[in-house]
């Protein structure tokens, strides 16, 4: 008898209680006809039911010190200790939107592809803008294999030897994977896009929180593509041409009156903290790592490329 090739979900959390059993619930009743399915738990120092919950249903649990964390390293530390053939990422905060999602997301690295996501698509509290971004970097339409390097780990899934040949970088503030996919495309790799592998992501963020995002993405991005520039007047024009669009957009959809608070507010964090993400690509100190890595969790005491810069940007 053959035996299922395994699939490793890995999972990094901290203080994720809010959507964990929902996931975890999604994840248990997966179709497993064609994969094997284990879940692992790579945990920065929760203090709710994160690691309760992560109990109840099962995972296999590992920790990193919060000092150690980088999104990178705590992949890789997830990827060590899991057993899974296939390396499958999922954000704490997103919900598969069906019991197909791991066939879907996982079937195009057999023989197809060495790294693959999915589409992301908005629910509960996610902004009116970044539903426009998801619609745009998420599209209905897979690509298997894709043109080009874009990827997120929010929802993604690589080939343990894909990983293993080169590993997450674990010194940027964000974007390793797509720090890794450039380098898969570079070696002859192929990065795909699986539209019907869908998760529902769930963002829940002040304001300030929103320009720390994209701030940390872009200074990590300054490490992948270096020759992109954004200047005072790029980024005024694309605030200015991301409100115009998302108000066209919330007229057609008979939202503007309830949005268009939300949409200004929204494309000026988001360009405001590119253009400083841009700017600031230097070495992290300790304070500047909590504020990038620890934005959404309220007991600490900081500050809550172009497309790709001011696009990508989707909290993992």
């Amino acid at each position: 008898m053959i035996t299922k090739p395994l699939v490793s979900i890995v999972i990094r959390t901290l203080n994720e209680q809010r959507h964990l059993v929902e996931l975890l619930e999604a994840i248990r009743i997966q179709d497993q006809s064609e994969f094997r399915i284990e879940t692992v738990i790579i945990d920065s120092g929760s203090t709710d039911n994160t690691l309760d919950i992560a109990n109840k249903y099962g995972c296999r649990i590992t920790h990193i010190k919060k000092e150690n964390f980088t999104f990178g390293r705590s992949l890789n530390d997830g990827c060590e200790f899991s057993n899974g053939d296939f390396l499958v990422f999922i954000s704490g905060h997103c919900i598969p939107v069906d019991n197909n999602w791991i066939n879907n997301l996982v079937r195009p690295l057999v023989d197809q592809c060495s790294y693959a996501y999915g589409r992301q698509l908005g629910r509960d509290t996610t902004k009116f803008s970044e539903r426009q971004l998801f619609n745009k970097y998420f599209p209905s339409d897979s690509r298997i294999p894709q043109v080009g390097f874009f990827c997120n780990n929010a929802n993604a899934a690589i080939r343990r030897d894909a990983w293993l040949a080169h590993r997450f970088n674990e010194e940027l503030t964000g974007c390793e994977d797509m720090y890794l996919a450039k380098l898969l495309v570079d070696s002859g790799k192929k990065i795909g896009y699986a539209a019907d592998a869908a998760v529902y992501h769930i963002h829940d963020e002040a304001w300030s929180k929103v320009k720390v995002r994209y701030e940390r993405e872009a200074i990590a991005l300054q490490q992948i593509m270096p020759q992109v520039q954004v200047s005072f007047l790029d980024m005024i024009n694309y605030i200015l041409i991301g409100i115009i669009k998302d108000l066209r957009k919330a007229k057609t959809k008979g939202v503007l009156v309830k949005e268009i608070q939300s949409i200004i507010a929204f494309r000026c964090c988001q360009y405001y903290g590119a253009y400083i993400g841009n700017k600031n690509h230097r070495k992290l100190s300790q304070a500047m790592k909590q504020k990038y890595f620890y934005p959404r969790v309220t007991d600490m005491n900081v500050s809550e490329n172009m497309d790709h810069i001011i696009g990508r940007s989707y909290e993992k």
